[in-house]
């Protein structure tokens, strides 16, 4: 979210192999790939994920397994895209001026890959439930809707943090449709112009999915008070602390932007530049601190529990699906570094490589790898809080830590001790 490279008319030696709209594509094809290795592994260490997110199960055995339904669509989106990739290739041999030529083969593909997702009624044999599913639960957080937990809130909650982690992937997409249908310019295909459509656009439509989530985290408050308040539900301040974990995004945004767009020709005044810094590190660490202690779960922030001997690893909590101890401090420790990428552009001899387009495609994966990974302990948690018996009696609409009273951890099982 830190300000993009000036744009500069040559094309790059990356945007020639790898144009800006098939990297949008490529990112969403991977989504795809993603999502069905998070269901496959979940489903192989005995998570059920379409009951937590209120999806149909199979009417029989003899129908594929959820995951097998998602590999056979990213299947056919890939085929489909290394195809369009490969014709692209022939046709410009990275000449500069077919390049920007052929700029609408990668926007056709990306119209393709759109309509087979999001319009379901298209190609019914493939994975016709699931992209159904995903359309409605699209329209509905579209606006910052939230399902009821019966009808599927975790589903809308998981799919509309996923959504914060493609906000600079949706503005580059926007970007590449900007880019084709202004007058002036070399097209799609060109070198990107992030300040394509004026100098607000982008900044708004990277800042649509917090939004998204900072309403759903409003309506969820909003609920808590309008019902019957109980030990276990409080008040309602975890929904405001989770919101403004989500509004922390836009002064990184915000001031991003005023870096960016400094008139006059001359460097933006340091004290944007400052403060940039202190907004970046706000949300990155309050992100983090979220994830480890809110969204997992995790006890490495609770100074009480963290040192109980009935834990079975230390910051951990008692019940762990996903793998061994281990694995929990790497990922930990990978998503404070994630979180922190931000701080690649902080080092002066970095410079050079920050102003190269395949940077930001790097730093987009990077962040799409991070999701795909919190997305594993995300489901486990709520897999805990939802199985009847594991000790912590959390309801499915609460994002707290388990409950400890004097010391005694009232806390789930490890799965190898059941």
């Amino acid at each position: 979210m830190d300000g993009d490279p000036a744009v500069e008319s040559e094309l790059d030696s990356f945007s020639l192999t790898f144009p800006l709209p098939y990297r949008v594509a490529f990112i969403i094809v991977l989504a795809v790939w993603a999502w069905g290795i998070n269901l496959h592994y979940l489903y192989l260490i005995g998570i059920d994920v379409p009951s937590l997110i209120r999806y149909p199960g199979r009417p029989s055995p003899h129908h594929p397994t959820h995951h097998l339904s998602t590999y056979r669509l990213a299947t056919v989106l890939s085929s489909i895209f290394a195809f369009a990739l490969l014709v692209f290739w022939v046709f410009t041999h990275r000449n500069p001026d077919l390049v920007l030529a052929w700029d609408w083969l990668p926007l056709m593909y990306l119209a393709v890959l759109l309509g087979i997702l999001v319009f379901a009624p298209f190609f019914k044999s493939l994975s016709h439930g699931g992209r159904t599913r995903l359309r409605s639960t699209l329209k509905r957080i579209s606006v910052g809707g939230l399902a009821e937990t019966k009808d599927g809130r975790f589903g809308d909650i998981l799919l509309a943090d996923v959504l914060t982690s493609y906000a600079k992937v949706l503005a580059d997409l926007y970007v590449a449709l900007c880019m084709f249908f202004r007058s002036e310019g070399g097209g799609a295909t060109a070198r990107p112009d992030r300040s394509c459509g004026g100098t607000v656009v982008v900044p708004l439509v990277m800042a649509l999915p917090s939004l998204i989530r900072l309403r759903q985290c409003l309506i969820e408050y909003s609920r808590v008070r309008r019902g019957r308040r109980t030990e276990a539900t409080g008040w309602g301040g975890q929904h405001l602390a989770n919101a403004t974990k989500y509004f922390t995004a836009f002064p990184v945004i915000i001031f991003s932007a005023l870096q960016r767009n400094s008139s006059g020709g001359q460097p933006p005044p340091h004290h944007y530049y400052q403060a940039w810094i202190v907004a970046c590190a706000v949300n990155s660490l309050y992100s983090f601190y979220w994830d480890v202690a809110k969204d997992w779960d995790l006890l490495l922030f609770d100074s009480q529990a963290r040192n109980s001997p009935e834990l079975k690893a230390f910051g951990l909590r008692r019940r762990l699906h996903v793998g061994p101890p281990g694995l929990y401090y790497v990922v930990i420790a990978m998503d404070l570094f994630l979180r922190c990428t931000w701080s690649l552009k902080l080092s002066p001899h970095l410079g050079r490589i920050a102003d190269w387009e395949g940077s930001i495609f790097v730093i987009e994966l990077l962040e799409v790898f991070r999701r795909w990974i919190w997305i594993f302990f995300r489901v486990e948690t709520e897999w805990i809080r939802n199985t009847p018996g594991n000790g912590n009696g959390l309801d499915a609409d609460n994002i707290l830590l388990p409950d400890y009273h004097n010391n005694n951890i009232q806390g789930p099982k490890y799965a190898d001790d059941d």
